[in-house]
């Protein structure tokens, strides 16, 4: 760590973190955000300031020593670093989702969270979800890991391969998705720490956006961990759909919402400065002076302005204890990763040449943005869901 991070003890439960502060950290992480995009490296040195600044914790409990944040001031948090450097807050994201749900880790055995926890509070513990595999795909939608936990004498061994593991490189903990060599085999998730033996990770995460997620594949061979770290294993038909907390399908779909709506809002905003600085010589006049400019760039205040409407309410909603349904929050990420993705697509229309050269950020925010579309759920299955509760089906 760059610097120790900061006690919190004395923070009052429902007092927001500065904007003064989240302003700062999104300059910081905006500084070199296009460095970490050229490389693909693991973006330590954003998490080392978020550590100093007491924010890897912000969604642990007050009485482990964290912030206790809502919904809504998590992703007030998330939506600052997103603007500075998306990667950052897809992986920090996981962490605070963790934390967030009561009947996600906090219902893993005491003495294991508690010490997730602690770790998060002192600026460590970063901690990801690997689950997708090359044959599976995303478990979202069905079907059995091929990755294996086999009993050993002091606990279990963890043999398979899971690919775009988010934060590879940089997390503490993996919570790895996986079958139980038993007769009947359970799923679920093995907490395994990322310097356990058996781990090796393949860089092959060279896609088009989001570079600095590092979603590489990570094999484990073998790997050991202790009895006690599966943390939460189930017959396969208890994972079905509904019979978890409604609670993670809300932090998911709101926090990929805010992230991909933080790419748009800095792509916003240097649009905002190329067009009121270009001045073409036969205009006489900057192009934030066209009715066309003014009109089209109306049109991207319009649509931040819903995301940041359905964003907000939805995370109100569900802090005071009415939350939207998952079918209802699903739908506000289908829309507002939308509208991000056309937000950006916008400013490529008005600026042109310049808007997909590499000297300038905005190609940059697109290739981050199309990424939305990837994460679960998809489009298809959030509208097949949508039509259906609407159909009575």
């Amino acid at each position: 760590m760059a610097s120790q991070p900061k006690i919190i003890d004395s923070v009052p439960f429902d007092t927001p973190v500065p904007a003064e502060l989240l302003d700062h950290i999104t300059r910081q992480l905006g500084s070199t955000a296009e460095r970490y995009d050229r490389s693909g490296e693991f973006p330590r040195a954003n998490f080392d300031l978020l550590a100093q600044e007491g924010l890897i914790g912000l969604t642990v409990s007050r009485e482990l020593g964290g912030r206790g944040a809502s919904l809504s001031e998590a992703i007030r948090v998330l939506a600052a670093v997103a603007k500075g450097e998306p990667s950052t807050a897809l992986i920090l994201f996981m962490t605070y989702h963790y934390h967030a749900s009561p009947a996600r880790a906090q219902g893993w055995p005491k003495a294991i969270y508690d010490r997730l926890a602690r770790d998060a509070v002192a600026g460590r513990g970063l901690i990801g979800g690997l689950r997708v595999e090359p044959e599976l795909g995303t478990p979202v939608r069905g079907g059995l890991p091929a990755t294996i936990a086999r009993h050993t004498a002091d606990g279990w061994a963890l043999t398979g391969t899971k690919i775009y593991s988010t934060g590879s490189t940089g997390l503490d903990w993996f919570s790895v998705w996986a079958k139980t060599d038993e007769e009947n085999p359970r799923v679920g998730n093995f907490l395994v720490k990322a310097d356990s033996a058996g781990i090796a990770i393949e860089p092959v995460w060279d896609h088009l956006g989001m570079r600095a997620t590092v979603s590489h594949a990570v094999h484990f061979a073998d790997t050991p961990t202790p009895i006690d770290h599966a943390v939460d294993i189930r017959r396969p038909e208890q994972w079905a759909v509904g019979a978890g907390d409604p609670g993670l399908a809300i932090w998911n779909a709101l926090s990929i919402s805010t992230i991909y709506d933080g790419v748009a809002r800095a792509a916003r905003d240097w649009l905002r400065a190329y067009l009121n600085d270009r001045v073409p010589t036969n205009l006489g006049a900057s192009l934030a002076t066209l009715p066309r400019v003014q009109e089209k760039f109306g049109e991207i205040e319009t649509l931040l302005q819903i995301n940041h409407t359905l964003i907000r309410d939805a995370a109100g909603r569900f802090d005071h204890g009415s939350p939207p349904s998952a079918v209802e929050v699903n739908n506000i990420k289908y829309v507002t990763t939308a509208n991000a993705v056309r937000a950006v697509e916008i400013g490529l229309e008005l600026t042109g040449n310049p808007g997909i050269s590499r000297k300038n950020p905005l190609e940059r925010h697109y290739r981050d943005v199309l990424c939305s579309r990837i994460h679960s759920p998809q489009t298809d299955t959030i509208l097949i869901a949508a039509g259906r509760a609407a159909l009575g089906n």
